[in-house]
């Protein structure tokens, strides 16, 4: 059986396994619903252990049920990966270098150097400011 202490050891244990994992706020959740049946716990001495697991089974599926998805929408963590890097199509870059048609240089964008494949059929001198016109991986492919 687990006392309140320990259910709020549980809930910091999993708090903490929220901040080294990729955020995306299962741990935090369920850290918080170790900690608010700790709380109960600790104000209802008494508790069976199995009311205190059905307690924190039921936190844990409101907070996650209710709370995450908002959570994640309002920190803009949709959970689709490579959103950010598609929206880089049609930015304006600027090239770091001369890159001939077909061949690998860098540019800049957004503050970053990024690798670069001329895409178009024209030479892309330094300087210049090629179009985005798509992203493969860490590689953009850019066009005059």
């Amino acid at each position: 059986m687990l006392t309140w202490w320990m259910w709020m050891i549980l809930g910091l244990v999993l708090l903490a396994c929220e901040m080294i994992t990729p955020g995306m706020f299962y741990f935090m959740f369920l850290g918080i619903s170790g900690l608010l049946t700790g709380l109960v716990a600790f104000l209802v001495p008494d508790l069976p252990a199995w009311a205190a697991w059905l307690l924190f089974s039921v936190f844990s599926l409101i907070s996650v049920g209710f709370f995450r998805k908002p959570l994640m929408e309002k920190l803009q963590l949709s959970g689709k990966h490579g959103h950010k890097v598609d929206s880089l199509i049609g930015e304006t870059a600027l090239a770091l270098e001369d890159i001939p048609p077909g061949a690998i240089g860098k540019v800049e964008l957004r503050g970053a150097a990024w690798t670069a494949r001329n895409a178009g059929d024209q030479p892309i001198h330094r300087n210049e400011r090629p179009k985005v016109e798509r992203v493969e991986g860490l590689t953009l492919y850019i066009r005059i």
